[in-house]
């Protein structure tokens, strides 16, 4: 009878060790971490410095904390990102207002929903020898840019548009990505570049210049998110996620540039110096801030602005086609101002 309540006892201990696994297991799917939304991102470049904080997915959780997996498809230039939305390759697309007024101008369904850098980035440099203070003096004058299809021509012509100039008051020269060889060498009077482009050449030796700044004359934003209307109407809480988590980024990097300027050597293909990218971030963040995102927050969007930008492209004749940009603009899935 004792050897039979000894193996009864033991028995029950098991059926209950038994029991409280049973129960564990059972609460693992409850505990397990949620499947997060996948949001894909056309970006118009390869992975730059001056995009770190998008980068990041895997060391921060900007976008983890919104429930979404962020996956950036590489492109070659604006109207490439484009493309990969309309085709429907990408969810996002990280292009510029040059792009967007094209693809409008053909009659692509597109919303703006975030102002990544409302400054204008591009300028028109040249060596002081040359006396060229302002855009007058490009009258005459052969000036660089990266490619005919690029937004250094673009925003040149939008800058001789405010000097009452035109394409042929002056001779454009395609130089390639590496034009500032050609101003150095005496071969352009002139080159159209951005200002990351300027910091570089200056690294590499470029002294005694004139900075004509677009922004100065013109000041439409560099780079916008768009989607298409379709994406907008039947995503807007994953856009609205993306927004906040994209925000949450730029506030950390314009914050800790020096972390994020680290970070870049990992993650960019531009980022093996980490005093190079310190300087790059720099001038992103400072290309991310305006009158009207100290006032609503960043990503505010100016209607107006873009509207001027859609005119003179017309009035330039690269678009052909009146475009109403209040028409084009959502802002109700920007966050609101903390």
């Amino acid at each position: 009878m004792k050897m039979k309540a000894i193996i009864t006892a033991a028995t029950i201990i098991l059926l209950l060790l038994l029991s409280g696994c049973g129960s564990k297991n059972k609460e693992q799917p409850a505990t397990a971490e949620k499947e997060l939304d996948r949001v894909t991102v056309a970006n118009w470049s390869q992975p730059l410095s001056e995009q770190t904080n998008l980068l990041v997915s895997e060391e921060k959780d900007f976008f983890r904390n919104q429930g979404l997996s962020v996956e950036l498809i590489p492109g070659a230039g604006g109207g490439d990102a484009i493309k990969n939305i309309i085709s429907g390759k990408a969810d996002i697309a990280f292009t510029d207002p040059g792009s967007l007024y094209f693809a409008l101008n053909q009659g692509g369904k597109l919303k703006v929903i975030y102002n990544i850098y409302p400054q204008n980035v591009f300028n028109v440099v040249s060596l002081k020898e040359r006396n060229i203070l302002k855009p007058e003096d490009l009258k005459g004058k052969k000036i660089g840019v990266y490619s005919f299809s690029s937004g250094t021509r673009q925003n040149l012509l939008v800058l001789l548009n405010q000097a009452g100039l035109t394409e042929k008051d002056v001779t454009i020269v395609e130089t390639g990505l590496l034009n500032f060889a050609p101003l150095m060498q005496g071969q352009v009077d002139a080159t159209a570049a951005t200002d990351t482009g300027l910091v570089t050449a200056m690294e590499k030796g470029l002294v005694d210049v004139n900075v004509l700044k677009v922004k100065d004359y013109l000041n439409v934003p560099s780079d916008v998110f768009v989607v298409t209307e379709k994406t907008y109407n039947e995503k807007k809480d994953m856009l609205k996620k993306f927004i906040e988590g994209y925000q949450n980024s730029a506030e950390w990097m314009i914050n800790h540039p020096e972390e994020a300027a680290d970070l870049a050597v990992k993650y960019a293909i531009d980022g093996k110096d980490q005093k190079h990218n310190l300087e790059i971030i720099k001038l992103r963040n400072e290309s991310s801030i305006s009158n009207a995102t100290y006032e609503r927050g960043l990503g505010a969007l100016e209607a107006d602005v873009l509207q001027q930008g859609a005119d003179t492209y017309k009035k330039l004749g690269l678009i052909g086609k009146d475009l109403n940009m209040e028409d084009v603009i959502a802002e109700d899935l920007l966050p609101k101002m903390k």
